[in-house]
């Protein structure tokens, strides 16, 4: 979950002028890999070796 100090320093990073577009793309990007060191944190991760096997059955 993206926090305000979080959205505060995003804001920060960005230029003077920008898009409200840019700024939502960033955001979601950065909850994403939140979401995903979360994750990984948690244990919730899949092997190479079992993505692989997932990947296989979609071609089949």
């Amino acid at each position: 979950m993206l926090t305000k100090t979080r959205l505060k320093e995003q804001i920060e990073s960005f230029p003077e002028q920008f898009s409200i577009d840019e700024l939502v793309e960033k955001l979601i990007l950065i909850e994403k890999i939140e979401n995903g060191n979360m994750q990984s944190e948690k244990g919730e991760i899949i092997t190479d070796t079992e993505l692989d096997k997932e990947i296989e059955k979609w071609f089949e």
